[in-house]
């Protein structure tokens, strides 16, 4: 008959894909319920109200045109609801295919017994394959996993989530409108069963039975299941524990199936009595919590409590002499084979003679050992206890008295047999795989020394009083022949005959009296050795490794172990050799991985990577986090290294007397650090979580505190960074590790990954965890709870800066690159700031600020757009004033006759709209002029640590923008296609060296606006009147109480404009001359003698502007042309003279300073 699982029997390997796919499915939403929105749960109060009104249930069903109707009614809402769909549609996708994949699952599996019932499987029926043993492990592991998933499911994640979950994403996706979808069916399925995981929750009536019947499956099915599993011992496990009090251990994988399966027959529980002795008599004689799949731990007592039958027949179990009997019982089964096990482990105890001469007596104790730590760690788990159920309470109370349960011995003795298992293992691979070398060598020695005795007999070889013997030479010639005759392959045959060999060697000793030749007694007695060796390798069979492993699992403690955690970190920190015997313990909860992937490797599934990636994730994770102490450890003393570096120890300056260098020796405050061998990723981990506690702390500031405390925390800041950094390259000698390399990785990626959350703000598609690339699960970066409206404390820090230096409190002066308050006169701050900043947080500290000013500029443009829409294109008396005025000025080259009339209307008619203007435009040119800052600083840096690097920066860009320039002169030549990246990672490079201009920056993509640069003109000449021309600062507000600084409005007009097509900023500059032309036309007919300020203003205007752009200077002469017309300046010599100045302000270098003014 073929095999069941052969690759040509299609039943076989049709269930057998099945029950993979199911093993495939756990791991997947296993995997997922880490990664739950947390929205989803609606659990904050401001989640409620942000996003209550677009997250529905399943009442959504009941009426969706209402609730869509109530969105569509709101564009705020309707906006939410987009931005909340693009943030989250990937990972409701992933869900819902997890979703999708269980009902696929079993609708599968009752396709599979249709076909089997219909004889689509050639001679293959139900009854056939539950006669097979792969057959019958098959079908129940497929039912068991259907009904595993259900529960992993309301565990993990619970039925108001997952209902929400399902509806965001039927609104979000295109399967509302795919004739083919099952999204119906799968609603029915997983909607909310009430169940809570929440302890002291009340369990729902008919759960989960109700639950599990929301699809049918063939009652016949069900029913020989679970007579399979009330009769067959399904996967032969009992052989391996022939003890009977090991029964309930053997059946355990068994027992589990069983528990899950009978909910799919809630009858049995509720009134077959007959029926659940059996099951309890058989499967939980001695045993009520178990595990039903990796670690996931249920107590037979809470769980059949609504259960009549079960209930009646697990009184028994339960009572508490019964109880009382099994603590009792494994208390000194703990005690005597720990006592054993240490006896074992001692150094020189398992040698190979010893270990072949006794498997029976060491499986038998590694059977013990492990039937007694899993009935304690099962039955003394926090988890299998619920604390409000009074009963349960008692139980576990009478199981930790009479057990005398210590968690430090239990984990003892977990540790020893975890290394005892594993010396035995290691010892019986290393003998398999020498096994027949070993035996051939056994077999050539001792028939040598029969050919020897045989010519020793001859009388040819001398040896002492030994007398020639035919007899005794042919007799041992034989012998010699029989040895080699023993074959290798036939290992019974071979072991019988080699037990008769030794026998006649001891015959022949006793019966030719050889006793009395000492060399013969030997060369007979070495002869027996061999040939007991042989039996005794002849004998070191595959069979003890399996049983090694089956004894061994360790799987129900897959989350259990969590809950020793402390008690390892502690014996690492006492004994760091502790580690050697966590290792094997670690090794032993591997097998656990076993459990999983057997069945999907079996089938050849392409699932084998991603399951076996998420369970051997989820140890490495768990591994880390316990040898995470050794780290920790090191950083305990790595802060006492920094108070010593940054404190105590002076640094040793490049040139020293050679008098004083027993002063700088300082040997008192040093010492040394042991060197040891410590995890990197540990390192990392713990860098990471100090280094992140630090900023967060270090960089939080008081709004109301005068003057600032920035400067003095960045101080505070350097200081204990440069300690870090200082101290952690003292340490790298001693660990073995690059610390240079350690620190620059890790704390980049800390303010990379603070940049990034705090740019969230400003994203319309969020960037969450599991999609950064610079978070990590294995060394992830501390979320903090925010303390204001920043999220981290790169936002804190920006808008720090932002507040110090707001243009309506403070005026800069450019040619000083200082701040100063606009009311004292008092410097607020200045350009080292920002040096300060870098020697805080770095290049990546300065380079993430930027960006983060990059997105504020982006939403300040944004907010301007429709601040312009809504006070400027919706407004008719604003529309009409631009329309009369853009009439009145036409042609722009031409004067305007009585100007001061025409512009003064216009600007009276708009006054309303200018205080939002200024706002905006004040924003972003503060923000500007701070990029240029970080810009020069940036590059500063750059150049002078690595000048190279700036070198080579500025070369290839410049080569890059002359092959650029050149593709356009003529196309033939080569230019960057569009896959190519070269363009995007040099401008990366640029940006971090500060090879840019932040002013020619483009930062939104506009549309041509109406009116545009007539309205900027409008606003520029009506600011003119609340600023001043001063010979030594330029131009400067007239009276604090206006609240506005003249750099930042050139920079935010200059930006603002940069943003749409050069023609709106060549009909703005028009305008400007324009109004120069007319108002000096007007003065010089009414023959005033001075120059207008408003004339002054603009031309500083101008001058500013084109010197920031960068523009040629004809862009000004081509405005200005006719003002140097002879007719103009006639009789007006001052008025020349002073424009003249200004026009080459620029160039000045002021002796003066604010504190003049």
């Amino acid at each position: 008959m073929v095999d069941f699982l052969a690759e040509n029997n299609l039943c076989g390997q049709a269930i057998l894909r099945i029950v993979s796919c199911g093993n495939a499915i756990i791991a997947e939403l296993l995997r997922l319920s880490e990664f739950i929105p947390g929205v989803f749960r609606l659990k904050d109060k401001a989640d409620q109200q942000k996003y209550g009104d677009i997250i529905f249930d399943f009442s959504y069903f009941k009426g969706p045109e209402t609730c869509e109707g109530k969105l569509e009614a709101k564009p705020e809402l309707l906006d939410l609801d987009e931005e909340f769909r693009e943030n989250n549609i990937e990972i409701l996708t992933r869900f819902y295919l997890a979703f999708q994949s269980v009902h696929k699952y079993i609708v599968d599996l009752n396709r599979y017994l249709d076909d089997l019932n219909e004889g689509i499987y050639i001679q293959q029926t139900l009854e056939t394959v539950l006669l097979n043993e792969d057959g019958k492990q098959l079908l129940c592991e497929a039912l068991y996993l259907y009904g595993v998933m259900l529960l992993v499911i309301d565990q993990k994640i619970e039925g108001e989530v997952r209902e929400r979950m399902l509806v965001s994403y039927y609104r979000y996706s295109a399967a509302r409108s795919s004739a083919d979808s099952n999204l119906d069916d799968i609603c029915k399925l997983l909607r909310s069963t009430g169940y809570s995981s929440q302890p002291g929750a009340k369990r729902p009536p008919n759960y989960p039975e109700s639950y599990f019947s929301r699809v049918p499956i063939s009652e016949t099915f069900i029913s020989m299941v679970i007579g399979r599993l009330r009769s067959d011992d399904i996967y032969n496990q009992v052989s391996a524990y022939p003890l009977p009090e090991h029964r309930s251990t053997a059946l355990a994988t068994q027992a589990a199936m069983l528990y899950v399966i009978l909910y799919f027959d809630p009858s049995i529980l509720h009134t077959q009595q007959a029926k659940m002795r059996e099951i309890v008599d058989k499967y939980f004689p001695d045993n009520w919590v178990i595990s039903i799949y990796m670690g996931i731990t249920v107590n037979l007592a809470e769980a059949w409590e609504p259960y009549k039958a079960a209930k009646t027949a697990l009184n028994y179990t339960l009572d508490l002499s019964n109880v009382k009997e099994q603590a009792s019982r494994y208390a000194a089964v703990t005690e005597r084979v720990h006592t054993q096990v240490q006896q074992f482990l001692k150094e020189g105890c398992l040698r190979e003679e010893l270990v072949l001469d006794n498997i029976p007596k060491l499986l038998n104790c590694l059977r013990d050992c492990n039937v007694a730590i899993r009935w304690l760690m099962l039955h003394t788990a926090d988890t299998a206890c619920d604390p409000n159920n009074k009963r349960l309470r008692q139980i576990k109370d009478q199981i930790l008295t009479d057990s005398r349960y210590n968690p430090r011995i239990l984990f003892q003795l977990l540790l020893d047999t975890a290394q005892f298992e594993f010396i035995l293992k290691e010892m019986f691979k290393q003998m398999l795989s020498e096994k027949q070398t070993k035996w051939e060598n056994y077999k050539k020695e001792g028939s040598e020394r029969m050919t020897e005795l045989a010519d020793v007999f001859s009388g040819v070889k001398p040896l002492t009083r030994v007398e020639k013997n035919e007899n005794l030479q042919a007799w041992f010639r034989e012998i010699s022949k029989q040895i080699m005759s023993l074959n290798y392959d036939d290992s019974t045959a071979a072991g019988r005959k080699t037990v008769q060999l030794i026998q006649a060697l001891e015959e022949v000793q006793e019966f030719h009296q050889l006793e009395t030749n000492l060399q013969v007694c030997q060369f007979l007695a070495d002869t027996r050795k061999f040939l007991h060796q042989m039996i005794r390798t002849i004998n070191i069979k595959e069979e003890v490794l399996i049983t090694m492993q089956i004894v061994g699992d360790l799987s129900y403690a897959w989350q259990l172990i969590d809950s020793f955690t402390s008690i390892m970190q502690e014996s690492i920190r006492v004994s760091p050799s502790m580690v050697t015997k966590l290792r094997a313990t670690f090794l032993k909860l591997a097998s656990a991985l076993d459990l999983p992937l057997l069945r999907i490797n079996q089938a050849n599934s392409p699932d084998l990577l991603s399951v076996s990636q998420y369970y051997s994730g989820e140890l490495v994770s768990y591994v880390r986090k316990v040898l995470q102490i050794i780290p920790e450890s090191m950083f305990t003393s790595l802060l006492k290294i920094i108070k010593l570096q940054t404190h105590d120890i002076i640094e040793v300056p490049t040139r020293l007397d050679k008098d004083k260098l027993r002063d700088y020796a300082q040997l008192g405050p040093r010492y040394e650090v042991d060197p040891k061998q410590l995890l990197e990723d540990g390192i990392r981990k713990e860098l990471v979580k100090r280094v992140a506690l630090a900023l967060h702390r270090g960089l939080i500031f008081n709004p109301r505190a005068k003057p600032s405390e920035l400067m003095p925390k960045l101080k505070e800041m350097a200081a204990t960074m440069d300690g870090f950094h200082r101290s952690f390259e003292y340490i790298q000698d001693y660990v073995n590790i690059y610390g240079l390399k350690i620190w620059q990785e890790e704390v980049s990626r800390i303010i990379n990954y603070n940049v990034e959350q705090e740019c969230n703000n400003f994203l319309r598609t969020k960037i969450q965890d599991w999609q950064s690339i610079y978070q990590s699960t294995h060394i992830p970066i501390p979320k903090f709870t925010p303390v204001d409206e920043s999220v981290t404390f790169i936002g804190r820090l920006c808008r720090e800066i932002l507040r110090i230096t707001d243009p309506k409190i403070t005026c800069y002066i450019d040619q000083m690159n200082t701040w100063y308050d606009i009311k004292t006169h008092q410097e607020v701050t200045n350009s080292r700031l920002f040096s300060e900043i870098q020697d805080t947080l770095g290049t990546f500290g300065l380079n993430g600020l930027d960006r983060l000013l990059c997105f504020m500029i982006v939403k300040e443009l944004q907010n301007f757009l429709s601040m312009f829409q809504k006070n400027i294109l919706c407004d008719k008396t604003v529309q009409d004033t631009l329309k009369a005025l853009m009439n009145a000025v036409s042609p722009l080259k031409g004067i305007i006759a009585n100007s001061n009339k025409v512009y003064s209307a216009a600007i009276a008619k708009t006054q309303k709209i200018w205080t939002a203007y200024l706002d905006s435009i004040m924003k972003v040119g503060q923000m500007q002029i701070l990029r240029r800052q970080i810009t020069n600083e940036l590059n500063y840096s750059c150049r002078f640590d690595s000048k190279h690097l700036a070198a080579a920066l500025e070369n290839l860009n410049k080569a890059i923008l002359a092959d650029i320039e050149a593709h356009y002169q003529n196309p033939s030549l080569p230019y960057p296609k569009e896959d190519n990246t070269l363009l995007y990672e040099i401008t990366a490079y640029l940006e971090a060296a500060g090879i840019h201009n932040p002013l020619n920056k483009i930062y939104i993509t506009t549309k041509c606006l109406p009116y545009f640069p007539t309205v900027n003109f409008l606003f520029l000449i009506s600011q003119f009147p609340k600023l001043q021309y001063n010979r030594n600062l330029g131009v400067v507000c007239k009276r604090p109480a206006d609240q506005i600084d003249w750099l930042p409005l050139v920079l935010g007009l200059l930006t603002l404009l940069k943003q749409f097509h050069s023609r709106y900023t060549e009909q703005f500059l028009a305008l400007i001359g324009q109004f120069i032309r007319s108002t000096m036309e007007q003065c010089t007919s009414q023959k005033i003698p001075e120059m207008p300020a408003d004339v002054v203003g603009a031309l500083m205007f101008l001058e500013d502007y084109i010197r920031y752009t960068k523009l040629p200077r004809k862009v000004r002469r081509n405005s200005m042309s006719p003002i140097c017309s002879a007719e103009l300046f006639r009789g007006a010599k001052s008025w020349f003279m002073l424009w003249l100045h200004t026009s080459s302000l620029i160039t000045h270098i002021y002796s003066g300073t604010w504190h003049h003014l």
